[in-house]
């Protein structure tokens, strides 16, 4: 998006009200040229040539790459389409870029909102947060409950849905409550992914996201981004990118601007085979505690279709115990049993193994593929009935 820093045009404009199939195929992409491709491969380099005074925009392998614009900037096109004041910045890993924000805009004596039912890793940040002086306080997603300790805070960090409980709060809402306080907003985009909700579009500073899961979608590439409006604030993202290093290796880079062009495919498929899975376990007595965001009577719906495009293709049940749960996911066929979710290969986990979320022992956190519905939905009724014994 801004390319003050990068040196690098942008490829052919898209026309106005352009699809998310239209946009995802055509995102970052250069110009075209003669005899080049129209994705260009990935540049492996730690230094390029540079005689003379450092200026232009590809100087060390840390700062820059090539092909880390185009990522970029197909990342902000579809974060914000149209606008030309956003800047994109790519990582290693979603929490390489969740660290970015925490630290690059937090300093001793600030104050902090996290949720307490976000991502697995969070406590991790927060005991790192605490160590540098830095009060962190928490507070559910749901009921936008963030909103009873936010005041005096420096950061509103949101998480919506949450994962792994899919609970959604009103971004908008939030941020306008934490800008009047004077408070920053950053929401984790990672399980709606562009397609199913713009963070900047309502009112957020920050979105931030683990490119690894459904963004890329093929469970063979770890990368994160931070899209932001604030060119100051994004400054000190970048600044911190350099100084931890925690930079994607080109060819991750490649993969995953080549994985978007399939994006909106891919979520459509997975976004409805998760709400034909959710319906299909609602009319099963041993499951509780069901939540999709797309269901008309999960408590979600009605905030995530004010402002959520795609529900996600991850749905969250609980089976009676342990032993069920397990004997569940033994019983799969056609499901990897794996953490991480968004990938074409539909993934389950009994999450309370890690240790980390508040969950019970028989929660299953079930991340919907692309194959076939009906296959899908046939193998986890089968399994269902033969973890009953």
């Amino acid at each position: 998006m801004n390319d003050s820093t990068t040196g690098a045009g942008h490829g052919p404009a898209l026309p106005d009200g352009a699809g998310d199939g239209t946009r995802a195929v055509r995102a970052g992409l250069p110009e075209p040229v003669k005899h080049e491709p129209t994705l260009p491969g990935p540049v492996f380099a730690a230094h390029f040539h540079l005689p003379g005074d450092p200026t232009g925009p590809y100087t060390y392998g840390r700062d820059e790459n090539p092909t880390w614009t185009l990522l970029e900037r197909a990342i902000g096109e579809l974060e914000a389409p149209g606008r030309d004041d956003v800047e994109a910045l790519v990582f290693a890993s979603g929490m390489a870029a969740i660290s970015s924000v925490l630290f690059s805009q937090l300093r001793a004596g600030d104050a902090v909102v996290l949720p307490s039912d976000g991502y697995q890793a969070l406590p991790l940040a927060r005991d790192q947060l605490e160590t540098y002086g830095i009060e962190v306080r928490t507070a559910p997603t749901g009921g936008d409950a963030q909103l009873d300790v936010l005041d005096g805070a420096k950061l509103l960090w949101i998480e919506t849905p949450s994962n792994p409980g899919l609970d959604v709060c009103d971004v908008r809402r939030l941020a306008e409550a934490a800008h009047a306080r004077g408070a920053l907003v950053a929401v984790d985009n990672t399980l709606a992914t562009p397609l199913g909700q713009r963070p900047l579009e309502l009112g957020a500073d920050f979105a931030v996201a683990s490119g690894t899961k459904q963004l890329t979608g093929h469970g063979d590439v770890l990368l994160g981004y931070v899209t932001g409006r604030d060119a100051e604030a994004m400054a000190a993202v970048r600044r911190w990118r350099k100084i931890v290093g925690a930079i994607p290796g080109p060819m991750e880079a490649w993969l995953a601007h080549r994985s978007i062009a399939t994006l909106q495919l891919r979520v459509d498929r997975q976004n409805t085979t998760a709400l034909t899975l959710a319906r299909a376990l609602r009319e099963r007595p041993e499951v509780t505690g069901l939540r999709y965001p797309g269901l008309p009577d999960d408590p979600s719906h009605e905030i995530a279709s004010r402002q959520m495009r795609r529900y996600g293709c991850v749905v969250s049940f609980t089976l009676p115990t342990r032993e069920r749960a397990d004997r569940f996911l033994d019983a799969l066929r056609l499901v990897d049993d794996a953490t991480s979710f968004g990938g074409v290969r539909s993934t389950a986990e009994r999450r309370g193994r890690w240790g980390g979320d508040a969950v019970s022992e028989g929660f299953i956190r079930f991340s919907v593929g692309a194959e076939d519905p009906e296959d899908l939905v046939a193998d986890v009724l089968r399994a269902l009935d033969e973890s009953a014994g």
